[in-house]
């Protein structure tokens, strides 16, 4: 009796967090079967704001439309990315040696390669890619120099960050400098940056979460806008949502004058928590020096897991549950984001439609 080899392809990468295990097709030699990662990044802190470290993955418990979920891969902070699999009889996690991922550098300096292998999706990605978007429209005439200080101390000061791009908007989105491990290419970009034009911020947010989408690993976008959107056509909870159900965490760091747009502080403030980042008000250069500093230590501080979803009919917004068990479980606080919309690889590639189509063109 011939015995068919059954090999399973990986059809999706991890770029796509959220969606379900499925059968593609089969032939008489294999199984293709389209597997999904879905990424959480998580804060824990205590009730002061202090972050708390050295948890473990079972120090979380995880659920997706309460359907129990358990750890593929765990994270915390800088460390290296680990990975698990369910072993034994009562079914604990078991962490499995992985490949050190090799990035256009070459491994990190004084880290050894773990062997054997794994195989089944290749090597995982370290540290976070992180898209900086500056408003240079019409409203940014005030403090831009200020500004441009602020952020490239920021840049400066990323620790455990494998990648930095720099983008600008005002009706348009410039891509001024794509991902890169040189940090002095981003601050040239930040020096070249001029004011001018009215602000689509969220027509270029859109886009620019489009770009990340297609990353995999950590992947954050800090916003400096200085005022209120008055050209776009893209609705910030179309941003919110793409970001959220692509695992994209969304920092907003804007200006007394856009705090003074209450619509503009509501939706600023919903759109960053609802991807599990923060939005800050600073009142002058110094409190957005502050604001930088404290995304740099969030960064540092996020607990990265990712688990394959359970079987699950649900095709439209799944809720997820993100717990701590045991004595401290009351203790602390949990930031993440709740939730995630069901989406195909072309749906991401068309949610940036609308954006194209109001006259937003990247450069």
């Amino acid at each position: 009796m011939k015995r068919a080899l059954l090999s399973i392809m990986i059809l999706s990468s991890l770029l796509v967090v959220g969606g379900e295990r499925r059968t593609a097709a089969q032939d008489d030699s294999r199984i293709l079967v389209n597997v999904v990662l879905v990424q959480l990044n998580i804060a824990v802190t205590d009730r002061k704001g202090n972050y708390i470290s050295g948890l473990k993955p079972e120090d979380f418990q995880i659920t997706e439309d309460k359907i129990p979920q358990k750890v593929a891969t765990f994270e915390e902070g800088n460390e290296p990315t680990r990975r698990f699999v369910a072993g034994g009889p009562d079914g604990k996690l078991v962490e499995q040696m992985i490949e050190q991922p090799v990035t256009e550098d070459g491994p990190p300096s004084g880290m050894p390669v773990s062997a054997p292998p794994v195989t089944d999706a290749g090597p995982l990605p370290t540290g976070a890619n992180v898209f900086i978007l500056f408003d240079t429209s019409n409203y940014m005439y005030r403090g831009f120099v200020y500004a441009q200080d602020a952020i490239a101390d920021f840049v400066r000061s990323l620790e455990g960050v494998s990648r930095v791009a720099f983008y600008s908007y005002s009706r348009d989105l410039s891509r001024g400098v794509p991902l890169t491990a040189e940090r002095s290419s981003i601050l040239r970009g930040v020096r070249s940056t001029v004011a001018g034009d009215d602000a689509a911020l969220y027509n270029c947010l859109l886009l620019t979460v489009k770009d990340a989408a297609q990353l995999t690993g950590r992947k954050a976008i800090v916003v400096f806008s200085n005022g209120p959107d008055n050209a776009s056509l893209v609705p910030p909870e179309d941003v919110a949502e793409l970001a959220q159900s692509t695992g994209t965490i969304i920092y907003m760091i804007s200006t007394r004058d856009a705090q003074a747009e209450p619509i503009s502080t509501a939706v600023f403030e919903r759109m960053s928590k609802a991807t599990g980042g923060k939005a800050y008000f600073a009142k002058s250069w110094k409190d957005e020096k502050d604001a930088f500093a404290s995304i740099r230590e969030d960064l540092a501080h996020l607990y990265s897991l990712s688990y394959y979803p359970q079987p699950n009919p649900n095709r439209g917004w799944r809720s997820i549950s993100v717990k701590l068990v045991g004595e401290n479980a009351q203790k602390y606080r949990i930031r993440t984001r709740d939730g995630y919309r069901v989406l195909k690889q072309a749906q991401i590639a068309s949610a940036a439609m609308p954006a194209a189509s109001s006259g937003t063109s990247a450069k």
